[in-house]
């Protein structure tokens, strides 16, 4: 007769797990109220301040901005800010990858290579020490 063994994650696993998602939500959502608020910025013809406050865009730009906060506060209250921290930086990776296909600016080997040290960087710093 076998006996199975059916793995149950630690708390803390599951908490460590469910932060970095809500981090890595926070940079994509992040990225995409970066570009609506670059898109805002673009249609405006002066910086008058009523404009910006009724500047579709924009709004919707900051609101995104809004619930990325609420999200990394979410993170925040049971993660490690030593390894959740360093994942906000991959929202300059969505950024320069959306302004390449999105809004067709032009991406040098510079540039490549700061995402690529950017994402390694995550990467290390992002590796628990624990097994």
């Amino acid at each position: 007769m076998s006996t199975v063994t059916v793995s149950v994650a630690q708390p803390e696993a599951v908490a460590r797990r469910r932060g970095i998602a809500l981090v890595f939500c926070c940079t994509v959502i992040g990225a995409a109220a970066q570009m609506l608020i670059k898109t805002g910025a673009s249609s405006l013809s002066h910086g008058d301040p009523l404009a910006m406050l009724t500047n579709l865009y924009l709004l919707a730009g900051y609101s995104m901005y809004g619930i990325s906060t609420v999200l990394l506060v979410l993170a925040l209250r049971k993660g490690q800010l030593s390894i959740l921290y360093p994942v906000i930086s991959l929202t300059y990776v969505w950024v320069t990858i959306l302004s390449v296909l999105v809004l067709k600016e032009t991406m040098n080997p510079w540039k490549a290579m700061g995402v690529g040290i950017i994402v390694l960087g995550v990467a290390v710093l992002g590796r628990d020490g624990r097994k």
